[in-house]
């Protein structure tokens, strides 16, 4: 155990101080706003991605207290990091109820909701879930390589996938990666980033399966984000990949119809 005097301690707290103080601030804000939507239900919308912008704030304080901590004690500052993972939970559960959480679904499905939030451009959008993405990667970072929360951050980090996709203008993106379109950059460099998610989301959910839960419901999750992207794929006319996609699903649902027959008939062995 690492051993600091009390002169450590002291120049440690008055070191974290100003990242308290600005926990104290957004944790404040929030109840305020929370109590807001609640009286007045009209522009939830727009405070809710205000709140979740606000929690990735309150991710990153809490993960450079723990830096902090690290630094000056050489200890892993473990209620701040698990404050931050509770707090980027709280972003995306924000944007879900913004955007939806829904993966391999139409886009006509949620695309309704989007209606609530036309005044955010295509800029903002690719920022938030940049942000997002950002602050998560850090918060892996400083929880490390041997965590007892590996396989929650799976989850986490499908849950951002889904938001990232759901908060893209789908309807209009052909349009927006016309060169000329004002559009453009934000909204090709929001696709690149969440056809590389849905990816990943899948392989990760697929690792989860084979090396953790031995869930078929986690094998399944995998399978519908390949799904998800599949759409993705077929919407912006990229065929030769959507086929790609479509037989990576169709190898894995074999697979998991194969590996389920394989349980059930030693269950009755």
């Amino acid at each position: 155990m690492a051993k600091f005097s009390d002169a450590d301690k002291h120049h440690y707290h008055e070191k974290i101080k100003p990242f308290r103080d600005k926990v104290h601030v957004i944790s404040t804000k929030e109840k305020t706003t929370l109590l807001s939507i609640q009286k007045e239900p009209a522009g939830a919308a727009a405070k809710r991605l205000t709140l979740a912008s606000d929690m990735l704030d309150l991710a990153s304080y809490h993960i450079v207290i723990n830096h902090i901590s690290q630094s000056k004690l050489k200890l892993k500052e473990e209620a701040a990091l698990n404050d931050s993972r509770k707090s980027v939970y709280k972003s995306v559960i924000y944007l879900e109820e913004v955007v939806s959480n829904y993966v391999d679904v139409p886009y006509s499905d949620y695309e309704e909701r989007l209606g609530e939030i036309v005044f955010m451009d295509a800029a903002q959008r690719y920022k938030l879930v940049r942000k997002m993405g950002i602050t998560i990667d850090l918060l892996k970072n400083a929880y490390g390589d041997n965590t007892k929360w590996r396989w929650t951050f799976v989850e986490l980090e499908g849950r951002f996938a889904a938001v990232a996709k759901n908060i893209l203008d789908l309807k209009n993106a052909v349009t927006n990666t016309d060169p000329r379109s004002p559009n453009y950059e934000p909204t090709v460099g929001h696709l690149r980033l969440i056809k590389r998610l849905l990816g990943q989301a899948a392989d990760r959910y697929r690792e989860k399966y084979e090396l953790s839960t031995n869930r078929g419901d986690d094998f399944k999750l995998g399978i519908n984000f390949l799904g998800a992207l599949r759409r993705i794929h077929v919407l912006m006319g990229d065929r030769d990949d959507a086929e790609t996609v479509k037989k990576k699903q169709e190898i894995w649902s074999a697979k998991l119809e194969a590996d389920i027959k394989r349980m059930e008939a030693q269950k009755k062995a």
